[in-house]
């Protein structure tokens, strides 16, 4: 680690300390809520974007995707939500018309009875078929959306576990060459010290010789009359 990183490491930990709270909040209220509840739906958009942009600033990758992806899902949840209005809006509209048709066949004049009671049974298929067709569309869109926040979040999660490889083989790559260039010095160092010590033997024989030649010289001198 870096020493300029130390103090965002400090800010992380600090961080994660305060949303503590945050998360028990989570895990004791919004956790019993429907997953499309406005309230809970709001608290994810603005967690999600408090987390995204603490992990930028704290240079924490992981923070920064996870709050990204929570943003994301909770933008998708709200979506599915408002299809839900729109379908439940429209469901109560044909039921109001259902309820206006009926009340104006029993207001109606006998001889128009009959042509009415057909209106509200043609107007009660109708609006059958529009709540049908409105749960069933708003069913597709929230598993459409519901799918996409899923498929988003695994893309994220292998990218977060790519970029953590790669970070890795990087390290384990940068070790290894500190580690060889190691051991390169210490093998020219032992080269240096067998060259050394080699010397040094050939200039100690060359002082043996030298002495015993000197005292070769002296005996002769030594014989002569």
């Amino acid at each position: 680690m870096k020493i300029t990183d130390i103090p965002f490491s400090i800010l992380r930990t600090q961080y994660r300390i305060a949303r503590i709270p945050l998360t028990l909040f989570e895990r004791g209220v919004l956790d019993r809520m429907e997953p499309e509840a406005p309230a809970r739906v709001f608290y994810r958009r603005a967690v999600g974007a408090l987390d995204a942009a603490a992990g930028s600033a704290l240079r924490d990758t992981d923070l920064e995707e996870r709050g990204l992806a929570e943003v994301q899902r909770a933008a998708e949840l709200g979506e599915a939500a408002r299809l839900d209005e729109v379908a439940e809006r429209r469901v109560q509209q044909a039921d109001a018309q259902l309820r206006e048709k009926r009340r104006q066949a029993e207001a109606a004049p006998q001889e128009a009875r009959t042509k009415a009671q057909r209106k509200i049974a043609d107007a009660r298929t109708q609006a059958d078929a529009t709540k049908q067709a409105a749960t069933e569309n708003a069913a597709a869109r929230t598993s459409a959306a519901k799918k996409r926040i899923d498929d988003a979040a695994d893309q994220k999660i292998k990218a977060a576990q790519k970029a953590k490889t790669n970070a890795q083989n990087r390290s384990r790559a940068a070790e290894k060459s500190v580690t060889n260039a190691a051991k390169a010095e210490l093998d020219d160092a032992a080269d240096k010290r067998r060259a050394a010590n080699g010397a040094r033997a050939h200039a100690d024989r060359l002082d043996e010789l030298g002495d015993a030649e000197k005292e070769k010289r002296q005996a002769a001198r030594a014989r002569k009359p």
